[in-house]
């Protein structure tokens, strides 16, 4: 370990720490280099080459795009329009269902979305084979709640009960993210991870206005890397390292002699520190295969492959 780590007391790093910040200098890299065309192999890590991992910045994740580009982006709309969007859009989090329905119906919004009409298409499409979900994270079926059939029903019955209930505008009043998190969690089926996931992506839009550096909730595999990335957590809770780990960003890179690039002058945020535990979570079941996470994952289970679609 290198001179400097006096930054993280009382927190003891474990051998695995370092690769933090490599993993995070690496795969930001790797997005420039894809931006800029360059020719592959954009890094000379096999790990990185074969396995596929989300963006350093969350934002610059294809999906994350997409929701900002053609999902959000029109002023015109009103906020319970901009909000439903997201969170049908969410709920899925694959971009070929959001364009079917819309290719199906026109311009999703409140007024257009029908349970029974939406219903159709989806099971349609799941019934032809088509998987409609992405596989970024387990969404919980909300059977419990909806008791139907197929988990996309009672995902459109849950759209509906968001509508009935008038989150939308619940949420543009709220004053802070974490006000809207709890909000967001009320709603049935919605945890911490979904409800901190949805308030970041609702957070992307114009309809609220909070700062990505207030509140931060630690997800599975964010707590599994943090385990893995220190020896003794020293009695802090995972939100507050990732805080930490937040505000020394700048030193930890500079320490290393990784002259990260950051997104246009922009340092890597709450959400984006939070991610990155994710992530080397799954890198380091492969580089260090000896270290347990709370899950017990051994494997990552995506591989890369290359999208050419322009970013």
């Amino acid at each position: 370990m290198k001179k400097g780590i006096s930054k993280l007391y009382p927190l003891i790093p474990s051998i695995a720490y370092d690769y933090y910040w490599y993993f995070a200098f690496e795969r930001q890299n790797i997005y420039i280099k894809k931006l800029q065309n360059a020719p592959q192999p954009w890094t000379e890590d096999e790990i990185l080459q074969k396995y596929k991992f989300t963006n350093a910045y969350r934002v610059t994740d294809r999906v994350s795009q997409y929701l900002v580009k053609n999902v959000i982006y029109d002023k015109s709309r009103e906020y319970w329009d901009v909000i439903f969007r997201i969170l049908f859009f969410k709920l899925f989090n694959k971009i070929e269902t959001w364009e079917y329905i819309e290719s199906e119906i026109g311009e999703i919004s409140v007024k257009s979305f029908s349970v029974a009409k939406f219903d159709k298409l989806l099971t349609n499409l799941k019934t032809s084979g088509v998987s409609i979900y992405s596989g970024a994270y387990i969404m919980p079926s909300g059977i419990s709640y909806f008791n139907n059939k197929y988990k996309h029903t009672n995902h459109l019955e849950l759209l509906k009960y968001i509508i009935k209930n008038k989150f939308p505008e619940k949420i543009v009043q709220c004053k802070s993210m974490k006000n809207a998190f709890e909000l967001l969690k009320s709603i049935p089926s919605f945890g911490d991870f979904l409800a901190f996931q949805y308030v970041v992506d609702i957070n992307y839009s114009e309809v609220v206005n909070f700062s990505e550096m207030d509140f931060v909730v630690a997800g599975p595999g964010a707590r599994d890397g943090i385990k893995k990335c220190f020896s003794d957590l020293a009695g802090l809770n995972y939100e507050e390292i990732i805080k930490l780990i937040c505000d020394i960003q700048v030193e930890e890179f500079s320490r290393l002699n990784l002259p990260f690039k950051n997104l246009g002058g922009r340092s890597l945020q709450l959400i984006d520190c939070q991610n990155l535990f994710c992530e080397i979570d799954k890198y380091l079941r492969v580089k260090l295969p000896e270290l347990s996470g709370n899950s017990g994952r051994v494997r990552i289970k995506q591989k890369y492959t290359v999208n050419n679609k322009t970013i």
